[in-house]
């Protein structure tokens, strides 16, 4: 594993404020029943914070038709939905909710070309919430594979995260199970697939970046 390419910066400022906090205990004088337990919390603290923005080394399982899991996380919505952005029809709505413990970096679902990519400010409400799919600041990608088929997945901010990166760009090659980005901190994923498309998941699963399939077109 490494760590995510966009997130050094943050590792790093993590890492300066746990040291900051041991520092800070020795000119106070703290007592050892202090020091020693807030020195144990900072390292725990640093080694999250660096294990959550790694990105893992994950198999995906071969399979043009396959749609896999971009995320880690557990699914918390699959229903029929209206999808207004890009679709502008009902399609097949799959909700995978991550959180502080889950690996944020994202993965294409699919191999194909980026026909669609947006990015949309918002708000940063719990991103359980229903209207947080709609609400909250998210960017919106629209991958068509070789036979034709779009399947259409939003990354959305949460209540705590404050950045989304996303790779994709109009007219982009990109290849399953590849790195398409990252959320930091808790966040989901919105997938919209053709209302033809074979689900493999039910509410209360919990899915895997890369290893789990989400759906055969």
């Amino acid at each position: 594993m490494k760590v995510d390419r966009n997130s050094y910066g943050t590792v790093a400022l993590v890492y300066l404020f746990c040291a900051v906090v041991v520092a800070a205990l020795f000119p106070l004088g703290a007592s050892l029943w202090v020091s020693i337990p807030v020195t144990i919390l900072m390292i725990a603290i640093a080694v999250w914070q660096t294990l959550f923005h790694m990105v893992p080394v994950r198999t995906r399982p071969h399979g043009a038709s396959l749609v896999s899991a971009v995320a880690d996380g557990r699914v918390i919505i699959v229903d029929k939905a209206y999808e207004p952005e890009y679709f502008k029809s009902e399609a097949i709505k799959v909700s995978v909710y991550m959180d502080f413990w889950d690996f944020h970096a994202n993965f294409w679902p699919v191999t194909g070309t980026v026909t669609y990519a947006k990015y949309h400010p918002g708000k940063h409400l719990l991103a359980f919430k229903p209207k947080a799919s709609d609400e909250n600041e998210h960017f919106c990608t629209v991958v068509r594979t070789p036979k034709g088929r779009e399947v259409f997945f939003k990354q959305i901010a949460g209540g705590f995260a404050r950045r989304i990166v996303c790779y994709a760009s109009d007219g982009m090659d990109v290849n399953a199970g590849q790195q398409c980005g990252i959320i930091k901190f808790g966040s989901r994923l919105d997938y919209y697939l053709p209302l033809d498309a074979e689900v493999k998941v039910k509410c209360g699963d919990l899915v895997r970046a890369c290893e789990t399939i989400i759906a055969t077109l």
